[in-house]
Order: C-alpha cells, then sequence, then structure tokens
C-alpha cells in the first residue's frame, strides 16, 4: 500500500499467464525456511532513506541513527519509528514523549555512521551529538542537525510492543524542508548509496 504522503501507485496491469509460468534460472522454486540471518539479507534489497533520530531527557541531547521510518497518516500528520528495545536511545525516547527526524543527505553518511552504535547507557551529557552542528526545535527542543534535507518535530502519540522493537507513533509538531534540493542519503544491502546531485526548483 503506498504511504499516504505520496502518490498512489497506479493501477495493477494483469498478467500474462504465459510469462508468468516462466521465471529465471537461477530463481528459487522454493523460498526459504526464514532465520534472521536469511531475513536481513533480503529485507535489506529494500532501499531506504536514512534518519537520524533524536530526543530530549533532563537537558540531555541523545541521537541515534535509523532507516525504520514511515509516513503514516495525514489527517492527523502521523509518521513512525521501530527502535530496538535493548537500544540505548529507546528508554529516553518513551521517557521524553518528543523526538526529532533529521533526513540525511548523501554528504552526510558519516553522521549516519557516527550515531549507529548500539547497547549501553547514554553518555553523559551531550556527547551522543558528537559534534554535530545542530539547532533546538521550537516546539520540543530536540536537536535537528544542520545539514539535513529535511526535518520533523513530533510528539509521541502511541507506543506498540513489537517483537525485539518498539513502533513509536509520533504527530508532526513542526517539519521544514532546508535542502529541497539536496540529494538523499540511501541505504541498499549494508551500504550507502548515492544518487547523484538532484535537478528541482525547490518548490
Amino acid at each position: 500500500m503506498a504511504s499516504p504522503a505520496r502518490q498512489p501507485l497506479p493501477e495493477p496491469v494483469p498478467v500474462d499467464s504465459d510469462r508468468a509460468r516462466s521465471r529465471p534460472a537461477d530463481a528459487p522454486r522454493v523460498l526459504e525456511r526464514p532465520d534472521p540471518d536469511a531475513f536481513r539479507k533480503v529485507v535489506g534489497r529494500f532501499a531506504t532513506g536514512v534518519t537520524v533520530l533524536t530526543t530530549v531527557v533532563d537537558g540531555r541531547h541523545l541521537a541515534m541513527t535509523a532507516n525504520s521510518f514511515v509516513s503514516v497518516s495525514l489527517e492527523p500528520l502521523l509518521v513512525l519509528v521501530s527502535v530496538r528495545q535493548d537500544a540505548r536511545f529507546h528508554d529516553p525516547l518513551l521517557a521524553a514523549g518528543v523526538w526529532g527526524v533529521s533526513v540525511l543527505a548523501d554528504d552526510m553518511s558519516q553522521a549516519s555512521r557516527d550515531f549507529a552504535r548500539r547497547g549501553g547507557a547514554p553518555d553523559p551529557g551531550d556527547r551522543q551529538l558528537r559534534g554535530w552542528a545542530h539547532s533546538l526545535g521550537p516546539r520540543t527542543g530536540v536537536a535537528l542537525l544542520d545539514g539535513a534535507l529535511a526535518l520533523l518535530e513530533c510528539g509521541t502519540v502511541a507506543t506498540h510492543p513489537a517483537g525485539d522493537h518498539t513502533l513509536v507513533v509520533g504527530e508532526v509538531m513542526g517539519l521544514a524542508r532546508p535542502r529541497p534540493d539536496a540529494a538523499p542519503l540511501v541505504f541498499y544491502e549494508g551500504a550507502y548509496l548515492s544518487t547523484g546531485p538532484r535537478a528541482g526548483n525547490g518548490s
């Protein structure tokens, strides 16, 4: 199903039954029995954008790289992020109830790497921002990375346990497109892809 924040998908095209019966010689005839390793390899073939999630608790700014970011609804404006329950970002995120999303441009792969560490307790102070320039969202006070191609401030409206993750649904409280013509950072099969310069009018 298409994301409600995007254009609807075209109508399905009828399948040619003769072509449907054919398959490449190397195509699997039986799907693998799923296990975590096979699952990672399969879902890794779904290209995604990359974001840095941020929150603030008692004046301490925390951040985490995530590509599990989804638009959910236009009325009201809702988005969703999926966070591992053993991530150091998880409990502060749920406690704070506010968070930011910085959608990374293709020249920000190092930011993605810097905020991708897992496990352990949050670092003291604001060292989680690792020297990256940022501003504070006017509605939530969360850090938003300078240089991102899009920014959102969100307030949590629901959380749903889902296996070893928690799905966090947030209402969008503020947004911006500071670099509307920048190319996105794309993650595919465990690597970053550059989509090159993007032509556009910034509208």
